[in-house]
């Protein structure tokens, strides 16, 4: 039996040889939670090392990289940009009638891009033209991209998560699920919202990605990084980069930034990136 170091030692390597993903020195608690989870999810007889010997066969790969994938996320999380994406970029595209093409590459449980969806429609409302948006949303749990396609979210009516130039009301439909103890509103994505964005499974640690060259007008790459090594950020925001166009937008996480792209790019907002030039 191996020890515990032994065994999260090996989960890291797991992780990292499908995903990518790095996981710090500090998250012993959480591989073993996880690794719970998984053997819970996957209703493995055998021990945890004899689980893990088949996911390095190709068994429960995906079990495997749904249970070590990190999903904290909110509407409108930092909602400034959402408010620059709604009063810089998109009143240009409302001007010039032009499809905009935008990029979430973590979609997580569906709120980053259906809040990017939201400021579209409070976009064409504010320019009285229609702005049409396709937005692509991309992760690599394919649990959290199910929730995000069904649409349905808890709601607390103290909640903060939407800003003032936003009425909820417009976009989701309301209900409220009672039991013996209370209730419980949820809100469902209204189907205006819904067709505007298509949820993908994609690792962004692939060594390319399935996009045309130039393609993105706005990549959203936030709180996603982080997860990654310095090297392998570096290498993702590349590959990002060689897909978005001269003049596109690229919005970073708070604690996320452009290294090697930063000749390459105009900052003009808080880790608000205008593309000015291709890496190379």
């Amino acid at each position: 039996m191996s020890s515990s170091n032994d065994l999260h030692d090996r989960v890291k390597k797991i992780l990292y040889s499908l995903t990518g993903i790095s996981l710090s020195e500090n998250k012993d608690i959480m591989i073993a939670n996880r690794l719970h989870k998984l053997k819970r999810d996957t209703r493995y007889d055998g021990d945890i090392e004899e689980l893990l010997d088949a996911v390095e066969e190709g068994s429960f790969t995906m079990e495997f990289i749904n249970s070590f994938t990190t999903n904290k996320t909110h509407f409108f999380r930092e909602d400034f940009h959402f408010a620059d994406l709604k009063d810089r970029v998109l009143p240009i595209f409302a001007k010039n009638s032009q499809q905009i093409k935008m990029y979430c590459s973590a979609s997580s449980t569906g709120e980053e891009p259906y809040s990017m969806a939201m400021t579209v429609l409070e976009a064409s409302e504010e320019c009285g033209k229609n702005i049409n948006a396709t937005i692509l949303a991309t992760d690599i749990d394919t649990n959290v991209l199910q929730y995000a396609a069904n649409g349905v979210y808890r709601y607390s009516k103290s909640s903060k998560e939407f800003p003032s130039w936003l009425k909820p009301s417009k976009y989701f439909k309301r209900r409220v699920q009672k039991t013996l103890a209370s209730e419980e509103i949820l809100i469902k994505v209204k189907p205006e919202l819904q067709k505007m964005v298509t949820f993908k499974v994609m690792n962004l640690n692939d060594p390319s990605y399935p996009y045309q060259k130039d393609y993105f007008d706005v990549i959203f790459c936030r709180n996603v990084l982080i997860y990654f090594s310095n090297e392998d950020q570096n290498k993702i925001l590349k590959k990002l980069f060689s897909h978005l166009k001269i003049g596109g937008t690229l919005y970073l996480g708070h604690s996320e930034n452009p290294q090697d792209l930063i000749s390459c790019v105009e900052r003009v907002g808080q880790n608000i990136f205008i593309k000015r030039k291709d890496f190379y």
